[in-house]
C-alpha cells in the first residue's frame, strides 16, 4: 500500500512537471510571457489605473464565461449568486454604472450553452408540461406588446424585455440541466446560504450601524431617506436593493425552512432550519415591509391545508395565537408598531392611497385590453416617455402594473397561468412518492405562493434575486415529477409516503 501511495505521488510529481514546468521552459512560452507583460505595463502606464482594471476584469471574466457555457451547473450555481450581490456593488459604484449588464450577459451565456447543448443531446421530453405551454404563452404576449399601439415609445419595450423575457427564459435552463436529487439540495443549500448572508448584512445594518458607503448612498438622494426612514425607524434593506426584497425573501426563505422540516431528515438537520426560520422572520421586522408580514400566515395556512395532520394542526394553532398576540399586544415599539398596522389596512394611509390610485386608473384598465405597453411604467416610463401619464402612475402591486402594462387581457392571461403553476405543483405534490422530492416540491409551492400574495400590495417578481428564484422554483416543480417519475420506473415497488 505504501508502494502505491509512493507510485501516486511519483505520477502526480511527473504530471505537474510536464504540465507546468516543462512547458515554461519552452523558449516560445517565455518570450511571450515577456511581451506580454511589457505590452500591459505600456498600456496600463498610457491609458491609467482604469484600464488595468479592465485588464484584470477581462482575464478573470473570460474564463468564467467559458466556464459557464461549457459548465452549465456552474453557470446556474453562478447566476443564483450573482442574483443576490447584483445590487450591492451600487452602494459604492457611481450611480449610472450598468451593474445589471452583468446579469445580462450571465443569461445569454446559460442560453448560449443550452443551445449549444441541445444541438447535441434534444431531449425535449423535459419541456413537455403545462407550466412550460403557459409560459411560452405568456412570453408570446410579452413580444406582442412591441406592436401596441398606445406604447408612447419603442425603447420603454425594448429596455424591458431585454430582462423580463430572458429571466423567463432561464426557467428552461434550470429545467434541462437541473437532473438530479442531489443536485436540487445543492441549490437549495446555497439558497439558504446566501439568506443566511442577507439576514446577517440586515442585523449590521439594525444593530450595528450602516456601513460609510451604505450611508453615502442612503444620503446621496434626498427622497431615498425620505422613503427608508418610518416612524422613526430606518427601513433595513441588506444588500438587495430596497426593504420589499429584503422582507419578502426573508419570509420565502423562512416558509422553505418550516416546508424541509416536515421532510426525511435527522432531528438536528429539523433544528437547523427552525433557527434559520426564526432568523429569517426576525429579522424580516427591521424592514418595515408591512405587505411581508401578511403572508407568513397566508403561507402558514397552505401549507395546513397541502399537509393537513396533527401535527400541522398544533402547529397553526400555535402559530395563529402567537401571530394573535403579537397583533393585540399594546405597545411602544416601532417595529412591533408596524408589524400590527399591516392587519389594520383601514386605519393605513399608504393602503387608503393606493386604493385610491387603483380606482383611478381602472377606467384606463377597462379602455386598453392590451394595455399602455410593456414597460411604460416604472423607470422605463419615466426615461423615455417622461410627460406621459403612465410614467407619473405608481402602480405598487405587481398585478396592477401588469393590468396598465399589458391590459385586462394580459392580467387574465397572468393570472391564468400563475394558477396553472399553483395547481400543477399542488397535483405533483399529491402525486410525488419519494419523501424527499416531496418535501422539495412542497418548499417551492410555498415559495411560489408567497411571491403570488405578495404580488398584490408591492411589485414582488421585478428585482433580483427574487425573480430569478422564482423562475427556478418553477422548474424545480416539474424536476421533481420527472424525477420521481424516473424512480418509480426503476424501482416499481415504491409505496406512497
Amino acid at each position: 500500500m505504501l508502494n502505491d501511495e509512493v507510485e501516486n505521488n511519483v505520477q502526480k510529481r511527473t504530471f505537474w512537471e510536464s504540465l507546468i514546468i516543462k512547458k515554461f521552459e519552452a523558449p516560445a512560452v517565455i518570450i511571450f510571457a515577456v511581451l506580454s507583460s511589457l505590452f500591459l505595463t505600456f498600456v496600463i502606464a498610457r491609458g491609467g489605473y482604469q484600464i488595468g482594471i479592465v485588464i484584470i476584469c477581462g482575464l478573470i471574466a473570460l474564463p468564467l464565461a467559458y466556464a459557464t457555457v461549457a459548465y452549465p451547473k456552474f453557470g446556474i450555481v453562478t447566476l443564483i449568486i450573482l442574483a443576490f450581490f447584483i445590487n450591492y456593488p451600487s452602494r459604492f459604484l457611481p450611480e449610472n454604472t450598468p451593474i445589471g449588464l452583468t446579469m445580462d450577459v450571465w443569461t445569454y451565456l446559460l442560453l448560449l450553452g443550452l443551445l449549444i447543448k441541445m444541438k447535441h443531446d434534444k431531449q425535449w421530453a423535459y419541456f413537455k408540461n403545462p407550466i412550460t405551454y403557459f409560459l411560452l404563452a405568456w412570453l408570446a404576449y410579452n413580444m406582442f406588446e412591441i406592436i401596441n399601439p398606445s406604447s408612447p415609445s419603442i425603447f420603454e419595450w425594448i429596455f424591458t424585455v431585454r430582462t423580463v423575457a430572458f429571466i423567463m427564459l432561464m426557467y428552461f435552463v434550470f429545467l434541462y440541466h437541473i437532473r438530479t436529487k442531489e443536485f436540487i439540495k445543492y441549490l437549495i443549500k446555497i439558497w439558504l446560504a446566501l439568506d443566511v448572508l442577507a439576514a446577517i448584512s440586515g442585523i449590521q445594518q439594525e444593530f450595528f450601524g450602516l456601513f460609510p458607503f451604505e450611508h453615502s448612498w442612503l444620503f446621496k438622494e434626498p427622497g431615498r431617506f425620505k422613503l427608508l426612514f418610518i416612524a422613526g425607524h430606518l427601513r433595513k434593506w441588506a444588500i438587495f436593493s430596497d426593504p420589499v426584497v429584503f422582507a419578502y425573501n426573508m419570509v420565502a426563505a423562512a416558509l422553505l425552512c418550516i416546508a424541509l422540516m416536515f421532510g426525511p431528515l435527522k432531528f438536528n438537520r429539523k433544528v437547523i432550519l427552525g433557527c434559520l426560520a426564526s432568523l429569517f422572520l426576525f429579522v424580516m421586522l427591521y424592514t418595515g415591509t408591512r405587505a411581508s408580514f401578511i403572508i407568513l400566515p397566508a403561507g402558514i395556512l397552505m401549507l395546513f391545508i397541502l399537509k393537513l395532520n396533527r401535527h400541522i394542526f398544533i402547529f397553526s394553532i400555535i402559530s395563529g395565537l402567537f401571530l394573535l398576540v403579537l397583533i393585540k399586544v399594546p405597545t411602544s415599539n416601532a417595529t412591533l408598531a408596524r408589524f400590527q398596522s399591516a392587519f389594520k389596512p383601514s386605519k393605513d394611509a399608504s393602503f387608503e392611497e393606493r386604493a385610491k390610485n387603483q380606482e383611478a386608473i381602472r377606467p384606463y384598465i377597462l379602455s386598453h385590453p392590451i394595455g399602455g405597453g410593456l414597460g411604460s411604467v416604472g423607470v422605463w416610463g419615466q426615461r423615455f416617455a417622461p410627460n406621459s401619464y403612465l410614467a407619473k402612475f405608481p402602480p405598487d402591486s405587481g398585478y396592477v402594473r401588469v393590468a396598465v402594462e399589458l391590459g385586462w387581457i394580459g392580467l387574465l392571461l397572468y393570472c391564468v397561468f400563475n394558477f396553472v403553476i399553483m395547481y400543477k405543483g399542488i397535483q405533483y405534490y399529491y402525486v410525488i412518492k419519494d419523501p424527499e422530492l416531496k418535501t422539495y416540491c412542497l418548499g417551492m409551492v410555498l415559495f411560489i405562493f408567497a411571491f403570488d400574495v405578495g404580488n398584490y400590495p408591492q411589485q414582488a417578481l421585478v428585482q433580483y434575486p427574487s425573480n430569478i428564484l422564482f423562475f427556478l422554483a418553477m422548474a424545480i416543480l416539474n424536476i421533481t415529477m420527472r424525477l420521481d417519475i424516473a424512480e418509480r420506473k426503476l424501482k416499481p415497488d415504491i409505496k406512497t409516503s
